[in-house]
Formats: structure tokens, C-alpha cells, sequence
């Protein structure tokens, strides 16, 4: 799995298409990531003595394949290659050509 937790996606199918958002959590056992205002889902909360009924809104998983790295260097969404440099294996911007981490 290409995308990793802080990176910045694009969301190309779904409800949320063309929505951008930061990766908030990465699950690569089950190859999906949740994304920040992305699958907006509704919890309902009951009343506890500590703490009131609330109605939540969270945001859900959605499958890493759609979404898209955004590379903020060419401003548009890109497919992430590998390099390998110094013994370390680099993920690479396929558009820009550049190292992302």
C-alpha cells in the first residue's frame, strides 16, 4: 500500500469524488485508509450519567484504491512509484519525478 498516514489523497470514485483531505489513519491489513471530511458517517451516542445523548459524526474507511496521492509540487493527483537511494527504499511522484519522504 502506497499511502501512508499525514499524506495529503484526492478522492477519484464514491459519493466524496473529487474531495481532498489528509490520510488520518492507514489500515494496510485490510488496504483502507480514512480520510479527513471523507465518508462522513453518523454515530448516535446514548446517555450515560457522565456524559449526554449526542448524535457524532466521524469519518469512516474507504478502500485505498480510490483515492490518489496529491503532489503538491504539480498540484494534481499522481501515481507513486520506487526508488531505491543510499540502500533506502524512496517513494517517488510519478508525475514530478521528485522524492515524497
Amino acid at each position: 500500500m502506497n499511502i501512508k498516514k499525514d499524506d495529503t489523497v484526492l478522492v477519484i470514485s464514491g459519493k466524496d469524488k473529487g474531495k481532498k483531505g489528509k490520510v488520518l489513519k492507514a489500515n494496510p491489513k485490510a488496504n483502507t485508509v480514512v480520510v479527513e471530511g471523507v465518508n462522513v458517517q453518523t454515530k448516535h451516542a446514548k446517555q450515560t450519567r457522565n456524559s449526554a445523548a449526542e448524535i457524532k459524526h466521524q469519518e469512516g474507511p474507504i478502500h485505498v484504491s480510490n483515492v490518489m496521492f496529491w503532489d503538491k509540487n504539480a498540484k494534481a493527483p499522481t501515481r507513486i512509484g520506487h526508488v531505491i537511494q543510499d540502500g533506502q527504499k524512496k517513494r517517488v511522484s510519478k508525475k514530478s519525478g521528485q522524492v515524497i519522504d
